[in-house]
């Protein structure tokens, strides 16, 4: 544990205080902007798109340029996607607004990667606890992010473009604190040095997949629930503090458990801590269900957030075994284009969901995914138990 590892949580902060006010104000911008309404949720889904799109992008900039490099790379592209969506909101252009959060998604394919960083910037013996110390980085997000919505929401005459004006702000103090940080530089490939297995056998490990599904459903059903969140309250007659006020407690879920999350999963293991989480994603949609007043909101959005960080930091960390150091660049790439290709479709499927068939469907619909994040862990398990029968 080292300076370096908290320079690398601060950034994760400021990465996800981006995301948080994306999330905020997207779907209401979209709203007002859209030809029509199921299409409120269009720059929700241009972010994840775009991250999906970047990630064999981002990939080759990291094994060229390094950690370093990319990073700076991707909060360039995130300062000016910042300013490009305010010029599109002052203008009242939706279609440059989605044009706008596609290209923001390279940012955000770069931003996945801090966690992995984290991993690489520690002992081996503390990578567990160094991953959830950088997602506990996010934190920062956690209140700042839903904050800075709510308070430069009027900060010009065309609300909202103020936010995206801070998100610059929020980019350019971010490279300034990666310029400061110092990561293991590049090893130099030699001729005939090894490349690894092809990505196709990587791929088919029982860990790898498990890992994959885990945080790619994991994160799905969080974004489904949470991209609806702001449109589901704006239709219930909640005004956009209530809305910010449960965004806050739903990402202060997602990464105050960071600062133990790593502590049990050395303890109790990787696959019954994700258990717990889609456990309490299940316990989310109960609640989800039982009604549509604030501390509904509040409590199964806060619960959600905290599912996630057992799901994701429990997937990063199973998704260690399942390459080798001079592999990491495409598995990672893979895991993250699985991550944001469900992403993608759960983030227009919200604003499909929620404008045409409501609340309590999409929290419905949200059931099976759930469902099938526990079978895949209950089969890894049993895979587990076998291997290791049949070596004893």
């Amino acid at each position: 544990m080292n300076r370096n590892l908290y320079l690398l949580a601060a950034c994760q902060g400021l990465f996800l205080t981006n995301n948080v006010v994306f999330i905020a104000i997207n779907g209401l911008i979209g709203l007002s902007l859209a030809p029509v309404g199921w299409m409120a949720t269009l720059p929700v889904m241009g972010y994840v798109v775009g991250g999906a799109l970047s990630t064999p992008l981002v990939a080759r900039s990291q094994e060229a340029w390094g950690r370093k490099g990319s990073f700076m790379m991707g909060l360039a592209v995130g300062l000016f996607s910042a300013l490009l969506c305010a010029w599109a909101v002052w203008h009242h252009q939706f279609w440059l607004l989605v044009a706008g959060t596609v290209i923001a998604g390279y940012y955000s394919a770069n931003g996945q990667l801090y966690r992995f960083a984290a991993a690489e910037l520690a002992a081996p013996a503390y990578r567990e606890k160094a991953i959830s110390l950088v997602l506990a980085g996010g934190l920062i997000g956690a209140v700042i992010g839903p904050n800075l919505a709510t308070r430069t929401r009027g900060l010009t005459s065309v609300p909202f473009t103020g936010a995206y004006l801070a998100l610059a702000v929020v980019a350019v103090l971010c490279m300034v604190i990666v310029a400061l940080m110092r990561f293991p530089p590049v090893p130099p490939k030699a001729a005939g040095s090894p490349s690894g297995r092809a990505l196709s056998e990587i791929m088919r490990q029982p860990v790898f997949i498990v890992s994959t599904l885990g945080a790619a459903l994991g994160y799905g059903v969080m974004n489904l629930l949470m991209a609806a969140t702001p449109l589901a309250m704006q239709v219930c007659k909640l005004p956009f503090e209530d809305a910010a006020l449960v965004l806050e407690w739903h990402v202060i879920g997602m990464f105050a458990p960071g600062f133990f999350t790593g502590h049990l999963i050395r303890r109790f293991g990787t696959l019954q801590i994700m258990g717990v989480g889609v456990a309490l994603n299940a316990v989310c949609i109960a609640i989800a269900l039982s009604g549509v007043e604030l501390q509904q909101f509040l409590v199964a959005l806060f619960l959600l957030g905290v599912g996630w960080n057992f799901l994701f930091t429990g997937s990063t960390t199973l998704a260690l075994q399942a390459y080798r150091p001079e592999e990491k660049d495409r598995a990672q790439a893979a895991i993250n284009f699985c991550v944001f290709a469900v992403m993608a479709l759960t983030s227009f499927a919200s604003g499909a969901l929620v404008t045409t068939q409501g609340w309590q469907m999409l929290n419905i619909g949200s059931i099976l995914p759930v469902a099938l994040t526990g079978l895949a862990l209950a089969w890894l398990a049993m895979h587990n138990r076998a291997a290791r029968s049949a070596s004893a």
